[in-house]
């Protein structure tokens, strides 16, 4: 698990205390990280707007670097010195992927064809390509697609389309992945008229679906 880095170091520690890691999008954030102690892939480090200077601090905290541009691989490749095929081998990059019109957002995240953020299909292969190419070995997938979704199979389905869409690369492309990341969206009740989201049925429902892709 990980949380947004917080300005409160004690709250920090305390969540690493409970096994949470540091999700990061800035250099505040990735230093805040490193001070409580969570570096490597400790860290999921996610910016769509980066300076060279937080790619390479990520870098240099050996953090989950999550692309959200097919042009941001070059950058980063520019922004670290351009390291050997060796070395790359040693980090994990992830692509964070925007389904467009086949996945809907809700009222607060907005459609995700009307975002800025992420990969289309075609680009996700592209890019898994050029990594492999260039000495990458771990890898990832993220998305985020909503926010405070309360209906448990919008999660469901949403882990889904990510199986899927991994089986395709992996066959196509020929990587591996570590480890697939559904983002949050997970939501609370605030008006009582609200059910909360069943977290044993969106248990249940994604090992279900993981299963048909295995």
């Amino acid at each position: 698990f990980a949380v947004k880095a917080a300005p409160n170091p004690h709250l920090m520690k305390l969540l690493k205390e409970f096994d949470f890691g540091s999700d990061c999008s800035s250099m505040a954030e990735l230093v805040l990280a490193e001070k409580v102690g969570n570096t490597g892939d400790r860290i999921m480090f996610t910016s769509n707007d980066t300076p060279a200077e937080e790619f390479r601090k990520a870098w240099e905290l050996g953090a989950i670097i999550n692309l959200d541009d097919i042009t941001h691989w070059p950058f980063v490749l520019e922004a670290v010195g351009r390291p050997q095929a060796a070395e790359l081998g040693e980090h994990i990059f992830c692509c964070r992927y925007n389904p467009g019109p086949l996945k809907g957002g809700n009222a607060i995240i907005g459609k995700p064809e009307e975002a800025k953020y992420g990969f289309t299909r075609e680009q996700l292969f592209e890019c898994y390509r050029q990594m492999k190419d260039a000495g990458v070995k771990r890898f990832g997938l993220h998305t985020m697609v909503a926010s405070n979704e309360l209906d448990p199979d919008y999660i469901v389905d949403t882990a889904k389309m990510l199986f899927d869409l991994v089986a395709d690369i992996t066959r196509q492309v020929g990587v591996e992945f570590e480890f697939i990341n559904i983002g949050g969206g997970i939501g609370i009740p605030y008006r009582p008229d609200q059910k909360a989201m069943d977290l044993e049925y969106v248990g249940k429902g994604i090992e279900a679906a993981y299963k048909k892709c295995i």
